[in-house]
């Protein structure tokens, strides 16, 4: 049952992601900026003001962050499909 619930709720939660990541890439083509990503959850619920990078203006920093964004939604995609592997042990 453990097993079960812990699959269920890995594949929503990786919907809910995928969903995310694939909005934020159609609005960083469409507006050509996209926020930066922080991995620290309190800096990422508390800082409203995250930095934005611009694609005319950073494009680096832009394209490294649209790709960041691609990698995490196909490894949502892959877990929403495939679901979550537990070792056993």
């Amino acid at each position: 049952m453990r097993f079960f619930l812990c699959e269920i709720v890995a594949r929503v939660v990786a919907i809910y992601l995928c969903i995310d990541c694939g909005r934020m890439l159609r609005d960083g083509y469409a507006e050509r900026k996209i926020r930066a990503f922080s991995p620290d959850l309190v800096v990422c619920l508390l800082d409203w003001s995250r930095q934005v990078f611009q694609r005319d203006t950073a494009p680096v920093q832009y394209w490294m962050e649209m790709g960041h964004q691609a990698i995490c939604l196909l490894a949502c995609l892959v877990v929403a499909i495939f679901g979550w592997w537990l070792p056993n042990g």
